[in-house]
């Protein structure tokens, strides 16, 4: 993935901050498990980011000076987020719409959200309620280590590009409609499951569409880039993370979609570059 000079991604560098340092308490959940369901979780992940307790460690409160490579990474950050600001400003005027930027949050360990605590096990998530997407680097280890994706440089920027995908959505009302649905009460457990898979599908799509216009715009792709994100989105399929977690599949289950379609969403989003393209909810709750 090539470079540019591009910052000023509106990110808010919490780590080395002293906010962390915690371990995760009660649930009965390891650390793998709370990754799976929580992964690039749309709508408000509250319910969950509060089910436990924070058991504060001895240097909870202590603040270090980032290292090098962790200011590089940063830095890394910011430009990815400027990248996503550039661009979805562009497509929401082409549409006659106002674009307004998600903060986003790098952290380690614990921080606090809009929508509870912030638990680096969680993986990165969008919280509808500040507006924010919040990042533990940490967690692109466990992506590859855990879930086999190989990661990349262009994999961070993939997962930022979804999540920031979950903002259009809440921008677009997308996100009110679906908590409307499942607080409706009207819908059964399948169904809503359903909902959630062309929730995610759609930020996949987003993502896709986001690659694309970056690229045209900053030419930020190089060879193997693309194959990355589609490594990382169907690593993260929800047949993957039954198959390693429990060791058989239900699809009836799922919450995310299968590896399959979170590779075929991301690149019809790549291929088509058109927002107006990305209509899940039509394609899979027929």
């Amino acid at each position: 993935m090539k470079w540019t000079d591009d910052r000023g991604g509106n990110v808010d560098d919490r780590r080395g901050s002293g906010g962390g340092g915690g371990m995760i308490v009660g649930g009965g959940l390891g650390t793998l498990i709370i990754a799976a369901i929580v992964f690039f979780l749309g709508g408000d992940p509250s319910g969950i980011l509060n089910s436990g307790s924070i058991q504060p460690s001895g240097n909870s409160g202590e603040q270090r000076e980032l290292t090098e490579g962790e200011k590089q990474v940063g830095q890394m950050v910011d430009m990815m987020a400027k990248w996503n600001i550039l661009t979805w400003d562009q497509i929401f005027k082409e549409n006659g719409m106002t674009y307004s930027a998600p903060q986003v949050v790098l952290f380690e360990n614990t921080t606090e959200s809009g929508c509870g605590t912030a638990q680096s096990a969680m993986g990165p998530f969008y919280c509808p309620a500040d507006q924010k997407v919040y990042m533990d680097m940490s967690f692109f280890g466990e992506l590859q280590q855990k879930f086999g994706a190989k990661v990349t440089e262009f994999t961070v920027a993939y997962v930022l590009a979804h999540e920031v995908g979950h903002h259009v959505q809440t921008l677009l009302g997308t996100t009110q409609k679906v908590d409307a649905l499942r607080r409706s009460g009207r819908y059964s457990e399948e169904q809503l499951n359903r909902v959630s898979v062309a929730t995610e599908l759609q930020a996949d799509f987003y993502a896709g569409v986001w690659a694309k216009r970056t690229n045209d715009s900053k030419h930020i792709l190089e060879p193997g880039d693309i194959e990355s994100a589609i490594d990382a989105a169907e690593a993260v399929g929800d047949d993957n993370i039954q198959k390693r977690g429990q060791g058989y599949v239900d699809q009836e289950s799922f919450t995310h979609g299968s590896s399959a379609q979170r590779k075929e969403w991301f690149m019809k989003g790549y291929n088509t570059g058109d927002i107006r393209q990305g209509n899940t909810f039509n394609q899979l709750l027929k």
